[in-house]
């Protein structure tokens, strides 16, 4: 594995492509700062080309990544116009989007092989001409030929290219095939590759540490995971696994990363569900006795690491599964001198209540239940 890896996200582009998603300039802005709070020095910040509000938006972001030190990169279709385009802006790295598969060539830009190749190369020279960093896709890798990929890279990478981004456009790939398909065009060219993996099979993040593991230099995440259709590969899952597989350290704000989720979270008006790995609130929440009774004792009998480490909280959750010591732990956290005679009738009224709710009690709902079975044992 490399020891130069560089995260780069694209929430701010691929993520907000996700359908039903439209964010304004403040919000995209606001999403910036949040990135660029955590640690992250690349992202992808829009499509210039689509001009209005959104144009705006990342000509703000721009000026806002010169002062901070971000590598900011400006997507564009593989149209002379865009790349143009985004030079004129003064971006100083541009991504330009091709595909490489026939079916896309065929059936989505009307093209053939013979066309990209030369269109590839034609544009890659005008923008290295001005002295831009620039990427290009390999989009629908899946679905391309090994053969025409290694020719590809090499085209490309003769044409002056910084960066091969190896896209599994619609998440068809297993995290072996990945490997494959990444070991292949290493042997025939010696351009840095980039890791952009669709997420339709649910293999996005397991794809993304196939190909960092394979040498690839830089990986595509989103916060969330958002993105098209099933979306991209998660910022925290991928971070989170390399720091503790791999031993890997990105320098970024760990702790940032629940704050950054339930952000973009806001943003986008989808509650994030409970049980999202890293940042889920269920994640550091435990009911079950047992689960309870060994993280009372020692936190890391059910939690792979502490909550702190992301900005999480642990929660003691008391519902249907607790047990007598998660009642008791809950009340005297919270200033209640506990009489432990009645917490086995504390206990069956607890789960009697949660089940006729169908969810967790609230704090007040089991103080409640405590106060009641206090006065009957009082009068008693």
């Amino acid at each position: 594995m490399r020891n130069d890896l560089i995260l780069e996200d694209t929430t701010l582009r691929d993520g907000e492509q996700t359908p039903g998603i439209s964010f304004n300039k403040k919000t995209k802005i606001a999403i910036y700062k949040a990135l660029v709070k955590t640690g992250v020095k690349w992202m992808e910040a829009g499509i210039p080309a689509m001009g209005g509000e959104e144009l705006e938006a990342i000509k703000e972001i721009k000026h806002l990544s010169e002062e901070d030190g971000v590598n900011v990169i400006a997507w564009n279709r593989g149209i002379r116009e865009d790349v143009e385009f985004s030079i004129s802006l003064g971006f100083k790295a541009i991504h330009i989007g091709l595909p490489t598969s026939n079916v896309h060539l065929k059936d989505s830009i009307k093209k053939d092989r013979g066309w990209l190749l030369t269109q590839a190369s034609e544009l890659i020279k005008f923008a290295k001409d001005k002295g831009v960093f620039v990427s290009i896709s390999a989009e629908d890798v899946g679905r391309t030929e090994i053969s025409f990929l290694q020719e590809y890279a090499r085209i490309v990478q003769e044409a002056g290219a910084d960066r091969l981004r190896l896209s599994d456009t619609i998440g068809i790939l297993s995290p072996k095939k990945y490997s494959e398909i990444i070991s292949a065009i290493k042997s025939a060219a010696s351009i840095d590759l980039q890791s952009h993996a669709h997420n339709d099979f649910g293999l996005a993040v397991a794809n993304t540490l196939s190909a960092i593991e394979s040498g690839v230099k830089y990986f595509h995440v989103t916060v969330n995971g958002i993105g098209e259709r099933a979306g991209m590969p998660d910022f925290g899952q991928v971070v989170m696994s390399l720091k503790n597989f791999y031993g890997v350290d990105l320098k970024l704000q760990l702790d940032e990363l629940t704050s950054l989720s339930e952000l973009v979270s806001k943003f986008y008006k989808v509650p994030l569900y409970p049980w999202h790995p890293i940042v889920g609130k269920n994640v550091f929440s435990h009911e079950s006795g047992i689960h309870v009774n060994g993280t009372i004792g020692n936190t890391s009998t059910f939690e792979p690491f502490s909550p702190e480490i992301v900005g999480g909280k642990r929660r003691i959750i008391i519902g249907k599964h607790s047990g007598k010591n998660a009642i008791k732990h809950v009340l005297e956290k919270n200033g209640v001198i506990v009489n432990e005679k009645i917490l086995s009738e504390c206990l069956i009224a607890v789960r009697e209540k949660s089940i006729s709710l169908e969810r967790n009690l609230s704090l007040q709902e089991l103080k409640n239940i405590y106060d009641e079975q206090y006065e009957k044992i009082s009068v008693i």
